[in-house]
């Protein structure tokens, strides 16, 4: 598989264009019909005081037999080839009339059977299989894809200057595109009400925090992506100036002892001896 350098949008490979002068030479190969051409052209101009014997003819004629096999072989295993890249992800490498290779890529929509020959479709175009140059896996495509917050952010809120909060993240391409967050303090999740999600960036209403004692808080964000996949450890509220308290937690009250069944029985024994 070639190296995967380019950027995936809207499940597509973006096209890159490659000088023609990297690209290996293509090998001259001897088809079935040069072959059967020379034969003729051997019988046609071969001397009459020596012509070539019946069993020279026959083994040429068995090569040539076991030729057309080969390729015949090779056509079938080709077009069994493109049939089972429908569906999948695909980059095809093909050489334009200036001689510049552009790299394409796309997931396969259909395969088109032409004489003899198989082209798979990818966009609306038709490709040949000798233009296959790499498979790509699903998942990798929408691992690749995935969105995520690119760096580390710590803000900070001050209760006497209250201010909302924002911060960027990447949305995902392709098949992992997100559209929407939701977003937790610590395990608190946020109504929507105070979320504003615009051109990557996530913005957190001041309100939220107002009543918040000083401390360090985690911010988590949930992308609503095909994966749902979740950014942790990567956004940090830091609260200062706060006058709120940290409600200390209640403790638990003591359980109160059983009574002990002889003492029950004591008791009842001694109300029976009364009466």
């Amino acid at each position: 598989m070639s190296e995967l350098i380019k950027t995936v949008k809207n499940g597509v490979i973006e096209q890159v264009n490659r000088s023609a002068s990297t690209e290996k030479s293509t090998k001259n190969e001897l088809g079935k019909d040069a072959f059967l051409q020379l034969l003729v052209t051997q019988m046609k101009y071969q001397d009459p005081l020596n012509p070539s014997s019946d069993t020279e003819y026959i083994s040429q004629l068995a090569t040539f037999s076991q030729l057309e096999q080969m390729q015949n072989i090779s056509a079938l295993t080709s077009n069994s080839q493109a049939l089972s890249l429908v569906g999948k992800n695909v980059i095809v490498r093909t050489k334009s009339e200036t001689g510049t290779i552009n790299e394409i890529g796309g997931k396969v929509d259909f395969v088109n059977f032409s004489n003899g020959k198989a082209r798979f479709s990818i966009n609306g175009n038709l490709y040949s299989v000798d233009d296959l140059d790499s498979v790509i896996d699903d998942t990798y495509i929408l691992e690749k894809g995935r969105p995520r917050i690119l760096e580390k952010v710590d803000l900070e809120y001050d209760a006497e200057d209250p201010k909302d909060m924002s911060f960027n993240v990447h949305m995902g391409e392709g098949d992992s595109l997100a559209d929407d967050v939701a977003i937790l303090v610590d395990q608190t999740l946020l109504d929507p009400s105070v979320i504003t999600l615009k051109d990557n960036k996530i913005t957190i209403a001041g309100s939220v925090f107002e009543k918040a004692p000083n401390g360090t808080y985690k911010i988590t964000v949930i992308f609503n992506d095909v994966l749902l996949t979740t950014a942790k450890d990567m956004v940090t509220v830091t609260v200062k100036n706060s006058t709120a308290e940290l409600e200390e937690p209640e403790e638990p009250e003591e359980p109160e002892e059983p009574e002990n069944p002889e003492d029950t029985e004591d008791k009842v024994d001694s109300d029976d001896d009364n009466n």
